[in-house]
């Protein structure tokens, strides 16, 4: 079952369900979730290992950060990391799934994402590329996917991977959980 945004801001408020929503979201949510803000965005470089054990991903170099940069342009075929504003708190009947807001995919742009496992806290972070024909300018703080929660029934498993806290890389090789 999807929550609705008047569950979801009394879980806001009761159980910090998503922290730093913006003013809108804690007003006049639209839809069935809440609209999340560009916070930063990373370029990767060098090699990954997605091995049956350990997993090293690629470097990541910070091009852009909320307050400190005003916006950021994706050309045709970039591809980067992104994470929001907002950190999310789910508990372990919750889990969460982001989908793009639909004027993000009209300009050409897509995400890339997984799910997000019931006690899972942090920010969030993706992909994004831009697939279109054309440049893209994305203002730092500007609202880009949405976020939707979905009651888990009948017992969930917490997350315990090493992602939790809204880490963006690994710093060398290392073992899975």
């Amino acid at each position: 079952m999807i929550l609705g945004p008047k569950k979801l801001l009394e879980l806001v408020k009761t159980k910090k369900l998503v922290e730093g929503l913006s003013g809108r979201e804690l007003k006049n949510p639209e839809g069935a979730g809440f609209d999340l803000r560009l916070g930063e965005v990373y370029k990767i470089s060098g090699e990954a290992l997605l091995g049956e054990t350990h997993r090293k991903t690629p470097e990541v170099k910070t091009v852009a950060k909320i307050g400190k940069d005003k916006k950021i342009k994706i050309k045709p075929g970039d591809f980067y990391l992104v994470k929001t504003i907002e950190k999310i708190n789910l508990p372990i009947n919750l889990s969460a799934v982001i989908i793009p807001r639909t004027t993000t995919f009209r300009s050409g742009v897509f995400i890339r994402t997984g799910p997000i496992q019931p006690g899972y806290q942090g920010e969030l972070t993706f992909g994004l590329k831009n697939e279109g024909p054309v440049s893209v300018e994305i203002e730092m703080g500007a609202r880009f996917v949405h976020v939707i929660f979905h009651e888990v029934r009948g017992g969930g498993s917490k997350y315990r991977g090493q992602w939790q806290g809204g880490r963006v890389t690994t710093r060398r090789k290392e073992r899975q959980v």
